[in-house]
């Protein structure tokens, strides 16, 4: 009998640990291995239609209050006694939350292989959250990490380095692929953008939930280029509480008609169909979805230099690292894109090529089948960063 396989996300929103969590379970289903279980702590968000469409069956909701309370104890029951009705060989956790409520009870259910998640630097957790999460930790048999400088966090925090696996989101170029039967006038009239007179679109794709995004640096940035380029425009993609405020600071910034808050963006294909610069910058980030996303658009990159970003963009060549919180520099390298669109093509096209030869969702899954196979037949002694070590018995 295949070997069952429960993944626990936190919710259905359109983040990038949801996408790739729905993504990972899509691939497994293909891949005929396993039976594969989807649970969640919130029972919300547009993701959730599409993994229903994957045909995982019940997607069970053990929803938390607190770490501290009664029904984090009744949840905790609910989810060991479901692992152990089903006989869940492998729980694969994805984020802070889903760590500690996942671990913990696979954990109690002696779940064969237990394996946690960390997508994320510096910037997101108290030092609370962090000795939490590292018991979390202490109960997985590895930690994923989605980028090396996630890997060296982890190690930093006190996380055993043979325990961490550096594994990659995968992303399907396809689904960064624009309808061709859509015209630009028609694209842009489907994200509600003007182009009169004639716009030149620079765009970031990041939530504007949290301040780690740091938009006001892209919005100085914006101001710099704004300057030289009359005919640039610049589109904020992403939807949180901070939206009013970074409205108010391009009204401060006199460039209030240059800039598109365009909120959650359904179109995402679209919209980097007809940028011509994409941006990220933030000042803390795991290993960004949306810069492998401009890449296989076939988009130029300026982001900053983060998490794992060295680790898709090589500098000069598929894109600009800047430091974080440089709008000159930044803008300095968005101007250069702008006005060497022959540059900006070749980055863009070696930038995709980067993306389907390291990041594609085949080189994704074999990663994960190689961690799980290795952990059910306990052949794993050192699961080192490239997963070296991992061996089969032999029969």
């Amino acid at each position: 009998m295949k070997p069952s396989v429960l993944h626990i996300i936190d919710s259905f929103e359109q983040g990038g640990t949801e996408r790739q969590a729905v993504q990972l379970v899509r691939l497994l289903l293909a891949s005929d291995r396993y039976r594969v279980h989807l649970a969640c702590l919130q029972n919300r968000g547009l993701l959730r239609a599409e993994a229903e469409a994957l045909g995982v069956g019940e997607i069970a909701e053990y929803p938390l209050t607190s770490f501290y309370d009664r029904n984090f104890v009744t949840q905790l029951r609910r989810l060991a006694r479901f692992l152990k009705e089903q006989e869940i060989s492998v729980v694969h956790t994805h984020d802070f939350y889903t760590n500690i409520f996942g671990m913990t009870a696979a954990a109690m259910a002696r779940v064969r292989a237990r394996i946690a998640s960390k997508r994320e630097t510096e910037g997101f957790r108290s030092p609370l959250q962090k000795r939490a999460e590292r018991g979390a930790y202490s109960l997985a048999h590895a930690v994923l990490a989605n980028s090396d400088a996630v890997r060296n966090q982890l190690i930093r925090e006190g996380v055993r380095a043979e325990k961490i696996v550096t594994l990659y989101n995968g992303l399907d170029a396809a689904r960064v692929a624009a309808p061709p039967e859509l015209t630009r006038e028609e694209t842009l009239a489907a994200l509600g953008l003007a182009d009169e007179p004639p716009r030149r679109f620079v765009t970031i794709v990041a939530n504007v939930r949290h301040a780690v995004k740091d938009h006001p640096t892209f919005l100085r940035a914006a101001a710099r280029v704004r300057a030289s380029c009359p005919q640039a425009a610049f589109v904020v993609a992403g939807e949180g509480e901070l939206l009013d405020s970074l409205r108010g600071l391009a009204r401060e910034l006199g460039i209030e008609q240059d800039v598109f808050f365009i909120g959650r963006c359904e179109r995402v294909a679209e919209l980097l169909s007809i940028s011509e610069v994409c941006v990220l910058s933030s000042k803390a980030e795991g290993f960004s979805n949306s810069i492998l996303e401009y890449m296989a658009a076939s988009r130029p990159v300026v982001v900053t230099d983060v998490g794992g970003a060295r680790e898709a963009v090589a500098e000069g060549e598929t894109g600009y690292i800047v430091p974080a919180g440089d709008d000159e520099l930044m803008a300095e390298r968005i101007l250069r894109l702008l006005t060497e669109p022959e540059r900006a093509r070749e980055m863009g096209a070696r930038g995709r090529q980067v993306v389907e030869e390291k990041f594609s969702c085949d080189a994704q899954l074999a990663r994960t089948v190689a961690l799980y196979d290795g952990l059910l037949t306990r052949t794993v002694t050192a699961l080192g960063p490239n997963m070296k070590s991992v061996r089969r018995k032999r029969a």
